[in-house]
């Protein structure tokens, strides 16, 4: 955590956090159960660049700076622990490493798995479906099946981007 006293850590870390609490504002509808959204991908840009701590650090920030500026409902702090964790992981599996398809991959999957599928359907199951654990998981599930393909697209798509102009090398 020494890094957290470093200026350029600092600068890009507050950015990124400000990027996602936008971000988080924004969805893009597909049907009544399906929406894109974009708040993780600051996250993840976080994660690969400064590590887990501060990344899952940041994910907290996002979802409360993003509740305050625009509650959609009530705060709960379960949420927040996804946010975190979503940070959390794609530090642990992208931070100092290339960006392949594969650590993509993978880390889409540990956080589709993990966050969307396990953690927010205990959220939801608690706060408003009361379907029961695992019929909740079951209900998300294609849901969450087709997110996986579309934030690993958008991703790869980012990350081989600040490759090209070696943003990495920069930071």
């Amino acid at each position: 955590m020494n890094k957290l006293r470093d200026t350029k850590t600092l600068t890009v870390a507050a950015m990124l956090t400000a990027i996602g609490i936008v971000l988080g504002y924004f969805k893009l509808p597909i049907n009544q159960f399906i929406e894109i959204r974009f708040a993780f991908i600051p996250l993840c840009v976080a994660g690969m660049l400064l590590g887990p701590g501060i990344a899952g650090i940041m994910g907290i920030l996002v979802d409360v700076g993003g509740f305050f500026l625009y509650p959609t409902g009530p705060f709960f702090p379960g949420f927040t622990f996804s946010s975190m964790m979503t940070g959390v992981i794609f530090g642990v599996i992208l931070y100092k490493h290339r960006p392949t398809l594969q650590r993509i991959v993978v880390s889409q999957v540990v956080n589709t798995v993990v966050v969307g599928i396990l953690l927010n359907s205990i959220w939801l199951n608690m706060l408003y479906l009361k379907l029961g654990y695992v019929n909740t998981i079951l209900y998300r599930l294609p849901k969450e099946l087709i997110m996986l393909v579309v934030n690993t697209v958008m991703i790869y798509t980012l990350l081989k981007a600040f490759e090209r102009v070696r943003l990495y090398e920069k930071i």
